[in-house]
């Protein structure tokens, strides 16, 4: 099979979206929030950690701390002890502290809008801004690259297949999509990732982008 060309690439990759868009329709974060704090918190929450187990403390945890003066005045303790079934909840605890420190001291208690800003934060990567950015504000930054997004990016033959770094990969998905769909990409990815496009049994039998995949084509 000859190397597809970065024009057949850029169209098949269309393809993909406008059946992400068929299947997907209502693509959307998974985390529960109400307002861009919360999404924060909850996206710091999730590294690492299933969004089905960060729902399941969070309705606690924000009604203990509904703002960001209310968790940078907890002590690590409290916090360690709202978050303990999440994994690595001490070093989350003491960055959720910081950076609800950080966005009282150095932006009135909101939350900013720009990619610089959000990842000065403590616990904030380009993946959590990403989130914030478009979920939270519509500004398409880039695409959300977790780890679902990253095995079908591969999978789908959409970037090197010996890539290991999410940024890298992010790199080569955001020229294949219009950048008003990022955000929508990023999410539909996922679904697709964890419905069909399984780690260990993906289901390609029933999967509606197989013939434009390079695994079953």
């Amino acid at each position: 099979m000859s190397p597809e060309s970065k024009a057949d690439k850029h169209a098949r990759a269309l393809e993909i979206l406008r059946r992400l868009e068929g299947a997907y329709p209502g693509a959307d974060c998974a985390l529960h929030w109400k307002d861009p704090f919360q999404l924060l918190v909850a996206t710091i929450l999730s590294a690492q950690t299933s969004d089905e187990q960060v729902n399941k403390i969070t309705p606690d945890l924000f009604r203990r701390y509904p703002n960001p003066a209310a968790l940078a005045a907890a002590s690590q303790a409290e916090v360690e002890g709202a978050i303990r079934s999440i994994g690595l909840f001490r070093n989350k605890a003491k960055n959720l502290r910081l950076m609800s420190a950080q966005l009282c001291e150095e932006f009135g208690g909101e939350v900013p809008q720009t990619m610089e800003q959000l990842t000065a934060l403590a616990g904030v990567a380009r993946k959590t801004a990403n989130v914030l950015l478009g979920t939270a504000f519509g500004i398409p930054s880039g695409i959300v690259v977790d780890t679902h997004v990253h095995r079908l990016a591969i999978r789908m033959g959409l970037c090197k297949r010996t890539e290991r770094y999410p940024e890298k990969v992010e790199k080569e998905l955001m020229p294949l999509f219009p950048q008003d769909r990022w955000v929508f990409v990023g999410h539909a990815l996922i679904l697709h990732g964890r419905q069909v496009c399984i780690a260990r049994a993906p289901q390609c039998d029933t999967c509606p982008l197989s013939d434009v995949c390079p695994k079953r084509i």
